[in-house]
Formats: structure tokens, C-alpha cells, sequence
């Protein structure tokens, strides 16, 4: 297999910084892009992105920029990490940069709302002839740059491609898996964030470790069900970019989404638990996508619908369990019983 020799990583955030961090570590010099001059001059001069991570060490082999050309320019594999809100639009204002073949790979967990596009589907219309891929999984960036042991999923349908993810971000610390179903990958991702929220919520509120087990599990044949109607393949979800990353998701305190859902249990308002984590937290954009998307479809998602009337129409937490509680007794694992609707199996 041939030697990768340039990498760029788009989107100076939390997680593009730990990716560029860990294939600095591999022997890999980075292109580093973001957008504001301050923040690629405190790189440059300090190695290290002290708006995300201060005091940690990112080397001397990234080299920070503002100039997406010269960032993507002459780059094997492109990793883009961009907040899904302003991902079309980074990337349709860059296509000209890139080249027919170029491996590129989003690490975006987030929706599109029109078309409720995935953001390989935008890369795929944007980059016609790229070869295009997923990374996702239980990767809380600051673990990542802690060098707790993490392990992800790199998806596509491009075997050079997975190949060449594997080989340049696998170290003793980070292992990478590979998948085909790149939809199913991305939208767990995608996904998680809504159910970290409810996660957060019901610890705020101090419910037990059986309620949290029952919101977790259940979470997880949620997503499953609205995946599979749309077409991705439910054993996906079995793994780290579905059940993996939902544990992850739903479970830390260093989970974005998590902390938002926390902050309303503690009686934050949406806009003030935003406002105080400082950063992006994709569920909030996802929930309403799926919602609308869910009734759209006549998909059985009692968790989002629960979730979205807490969060925009001042329902309580212990409303949603109760209404959850007080549904009808389906099967456990999807896919193995028929659903249950009026009394009549279907």
C-alpha cells in the first residue's frame, strides 16, 4: 500500500484538533485549517490550541492555517470536522480546491436539514470523485488527546481508503475499525446526541441506575428502528459507532450534548445550557430533523418526541418517563418480535 505523505484537517474545533494531534504523534505533518487568525497564530507559536486544550502539547509537525487552498492542496486524505450548520457551505466555497481521487473524510456527527442530508451525502454532491468515508465512534476528543485507549469506525466503500484511515491514525493508544455501511455509521453518530441529552436530564434529576440503564437500552432499539426505515443495516448498531458511542455519549461528562441536557434538568433554559458549554452541541440541530422526520415517516420514537416537548414546549423529564413507562409492552430487541400496534402483531 502506498505511504501517505499529506494530511490536511479542516475545522480548528475540539475533535479536528485531536485528530490532527494524533497523526502529528504518528509521524504525519498536518495541514491544520480554521478559520479565525488568532487562534492558527497561538498554534503556530505555542503548539498547542489553547482554546480547547490548553497545556496540551500538539507538536511541531502541525502546521495551523487560514488559507483552505493551501490547506487541501496536494493532500492525500482531507478529514473534515465542521459543525454541521456551516458544512455545505465550508465545502461548496473549497470544491475548486480539491481533485478527482482525493480521499476525504468527515468526521461530523450532525444533519443537514434540507434533505435531511448526512454529511457524506453532501460530500458526495459538493465533490463529485472524491473518494469519500466516515469516522465515527466513542471518541470524546479530550480522552482522545489524553491518550486514554479509544477505539473508532472508519467507514466506506472505498477499501484504499479504510486502509489508509487505519493506517495513519492506528497507534498503541487509537484503534480503527472498518465498516461498509457508511449511512448506518453516521447516523448513529448522528443519532446518540439526542438520546445524550435525555441521559443528562435524568441524571440532573437523580433518577437511579435502572432508570438510566432503561433510557440508555432503549435508546439504542430507537435509533436502530429510525436507522433501519432508512435504510441502514440494524448489526451496525451493535457496534462502536452504535452502541459504543451511545454508552460513550450517555454516559460522561465530557459529552457536549450530555452537559446540555444536564444544565435543563438543573432548570437551565436551552439557550443558557448552550451558552454554557461554549461549544457545539449537535442533538439540539439533530432532534429536530428527527422528530419531524420520524412523524414524517410514522417511525415509533417515544424518546425524541419526549425529548423535543421538553425541550420546546416545557414538558417535564418525569412526564416523558412516565409516558414511556405507560406504553405498550413491545418486544426488547428490535427485529426479533413483530411490533405490537391496537393488540394486532405486524
Amino acid at each position: 500500500m502506498e505511504a501517505i505523505h499529506q494530511i490536511a484537517v479542516l475545522g480548528g474545533g475540539s475533535f479536528g484538533t485531536a485528530i490532527a494531534k494524533v497523526l502529528a504523534e504518528n509521524g504525519y505533518r498536518v495541514r491544520f485549517w480554521m478559520r479565525d487568525p488568532e487562534q492558527a497564530e497561538l498554534i503556530r507559536n505555542q503548539h498547542e490550541n489553547p482554546r480547547y486544550f490548553p497545556g496540551v502539547e500538539l507538536g511541531t509537525l502541525i502546521e495551523p492555517t487560514t488559507d483552505i487552498e493551501a490547506a487541501i492542496s496536494g493532500a492525500e486524505l482531507v478529514f473534515v470536522a465542521l459543525p454541521s450548520k456551516v458544512f455545505r457551505n465550508v465545502i461548496h466555497d473549497c470544491a475548486h480546491c480539491f481533485d478527482a481521487g482525493q480521499m476525504v473524510v468527515s468526521t461530523t456527527k450532525g444533519i443537514e436539514r434540507i434533505g435531511f442530508r448526512l454529511m457524506s451525502q453532501v460530500l458526495e454532491e459538493e465533490l463529485p470523485g472524491v473518494r469519500v468515508g466516515v469516522l465515527s465512534g466513542p471518541n470524546l476528543a479530550g480522552e482522545l488527546v489524553a491518550h486514554e485507549l479509544t477505539a473508532s469506525v472508519i467507514a466506506s466503500e472505498d477499501r484504499k481508503l479504510r486502509e489508509s484511515v487505519q493506517q495513519v491514525l492506528g497507534n498503541d493508544y487509537f484503534r480503527v475499525y472498518a465498516n461498509l455501511d457508511v449511512y448506518g455509521v453516521e447516523l448513529g453518530g448522528a443519532l446518540k446526541n439526542i438520546y445524550a441529552m435525555v441521559s443528562g436530564l435524568a441524571a440532573a434529576r437523580g433518577m437511579g441506575e435502572n432508570t438510566k440503564s432503561m433510557l440508555i437500552t432503549r435508546s439504542l432499539a430507537e435509533m436502530s428502528r429510525f436507522a433501519v426505515s432508512m435504510g441502514a443495516n440494524p448489526m451496525t448498531f451493535l457496534g462502536l459507532s452504535g452502541v459504543g458511542d451511545l454508552i460513550v455519549t450517555c454516559t460522561s461528562s465530557m459529552s457536549r450534548n450530555y452537559r446540555v441536557g444536564y444544565a435543563m434538568g438543573k432548570g437551565a433554559t436551552l439557550d443558557e445550557a448552550v451558552t454554557e458549554i461554549g461549544q457545539v452541541a449537535e442533538g439540539v440541530r439533530t432532534l429536530e430533523l428527527v422528530h419531524e422526520k420520524a412523524l414524517e415517516m410514522g417511525v415509533y420514537m417515544p424518546l425524541v418526541r419526549g425529548l423535543y416537548e421538553v425541550l420546546y414546549n416545557g414538558a417535564s423529564i418525569d412526564d416523558v418517563v412516565s409516558a414511556l413507562m405507560k406504553a405498550a409492552q413491545n418486544s426488547d430487541v428490535e427485529f426479533i418480535l413483530p411490533r405490537q400496534t391496537d393488540g394486532a402483531a405486524i
